[in-house]
């Protein structure tokens, strides 16, 4: 099953994206967009607000790519010199649009503003081979050049101008123009288990997939997301074929896969809470609440996160969640057993089915031959009373700390909802 892949790249123009002074934004959303009607981009450039470098740009993305998107560097002022470059990199003029200034004028109308100045009139002008594309919400036209099989698009770098136009316009034109394949994505969620595990462990599955299949690892901290990028004429075949390969792999991994989707831990965790009518609480060390923020940023958390404690200080984990003073004196505040009371206490004090904690040496300074940066403890409990616990050995970055934390608990507390289910099951 053989389809011509149309290859696209995207050149960002402007000072202010190199000197990190905004966010690229655009690139991305583009790229979405454009895997969405089956455009592969195969590179992504950003250029400043200089002639030579938007024309080697242009000249390194004919080489590579059919289809070349660039925004940004259409305004009216001097430092805004996209269309100039597109006029050189063609060998071409400028030629005035009359509708585009009654479109400005309009605009300044809407606006309250009568007076165009020379430089607002100026945007009138565009390269003599250039197709309008209009703005609705702007100043600055789109367009779109063609040249033998190549295709260009200019669009303005404000991202809400760029997006209308891309949405009304481009994509319909893209599409009619190049009758892309299909490509869809599937993606199924894993955690706990390392890229190589997961790579060894899947490499028999991964040998057989078909040739119009592929398989990508996208690793991030405590987590690979496996991604099924299919390329066909049909997105509801595409579809079955990847749930038809998903149900044969499932066997092999089930212990790690937390999603069929693009669905988040924390989100998965609060579905099979509320669906089970329970309710979790969290005691938070090291952490600080970052496990409390990744529940209560899901809308209708409520239904399934009690609450939390912070208990940063020593003094909160003994008047607050109940951790025994002869425990932190005999094992420590980073402990499988201060962890283990932890959990009860924050469990009992909240009314929760669940408590989960987290107590460790985030770093980069605080820890000891014994335990060194990264040492993390986490535990859970649920209705049964029992609790399961397990030690982190982490890194020396604080923030890379605190995040695999909060995935490693995050797992442990899926893993006990899986648990607790099976021995209600069992018990029937």
């Amino acid at each position: 099953m053989e389809h011509n892949i149309v290859k696209a790249e995207i050149i960002t123009i402007g000072d202010e994206i190199l000197y990190g002074q905004i966010t690229d934004t655009n690139s991305q959303w583009i790229g979405l967009e454009l895997a969405n009607i089956g455009i592969l981009v195969v590179h992504k450039k950003s250029v400043g607000d200089n002639k030579k470098a938007i024309l080697e740009g242009l000249s390194e993305a004919e080489r590579r790519a059919d289809l070349i998107l660039l925004t940004g560097g259409l305004g009216p002022t001097k430092d805004d010199i996209t269309k100039n470059a597109l006029a050189e990199y063609f060998g071409v003029g400028m030629k005035f649009h009359e509708e585009i200034l009654e479109h400005i004028r309009e605009l300044f109308r809407q606006r309250n503003r009568e007076h165009l100045l020379e430089f607002n009139r100026t945007q009138a002008y565009l390269p003599e081979n250039a197709i309008p594309i209009s703005n609705h919400l702007g100043t600055a036209p789109g367009m779109w050049f063609e040249k033998g099989n190549k295709v260009f698009i200019s669009m303005p770098g404000v991202p809400h101008e760029m997006k209308k136009m891309m949405t009304d316009a481009v994509l319909p034109k893209i599409i009619e123009k190049f009758r892309p394949p299909v490509i869809y994505h599937h993606f199924i969620r894993t955690i706990g288990i390392a890229e190589s595990q997961l790579s060894a462990q899947i490499a028999e599955w991964e040998s057989q997939l078909p040739s119009h299949i592929k398989l990508a690892y996208l690793p991030r901290l405590g987590q690979v997301k496996l991604r099924l990028t299919a390329t066909g004429s049909d997105k509801s075949t595409l579809q079955r074929e990847c749930e038809i390969l998903t149900e044969k792999l499932l066997p092999l991994i089930q212990d790690y896969v937390f999603a069929i989707g693009e669905k988040e831990i924390q989100e998965v965790i609060g579905e099979m809470l509320k669906s089970r009518g329970q309710m979790v609480a969290i005691a938070e060390s090291c952490t600080g609440g970052y496990v409390s923020h990744l529940f209560t940023q899901n809308p209708g958390s409520s239904a399934y996160f009690k609450g939390s404690v912070v208990a940063y200080h020593n003094e909160v984990k003994q008047h607050l969640l109940g951790v025994r003073a002869e425990t932190l004196s005999a094992y420590g505040a980073v402990s499988e057993e201060t962890a283990r009371e932890m959990a009860v206490g924050v469990a009992q004090k909240l009314s929760a089915d669940f408590g989960i904690s987290i107590t460790g040496i985030a770093g980069p300074e605080g820890g000891t031959p014994e335990k060194p940066v990264g040492t993390v403890w986490i535990a859970c409990v649920g209705p049964s009373g029992e609790i399961k616990t397990q030690k982190l050995t982490l890194s020396k970055d604080r923030m890379m700390n605190i995040q695999l934390s909060a995935n490693g608990v995050l797992n442990l507390l899926r893993q006990v909802i899986l648990s607790e289910q099976n021995k209600k099951t069992l018990s029937f």
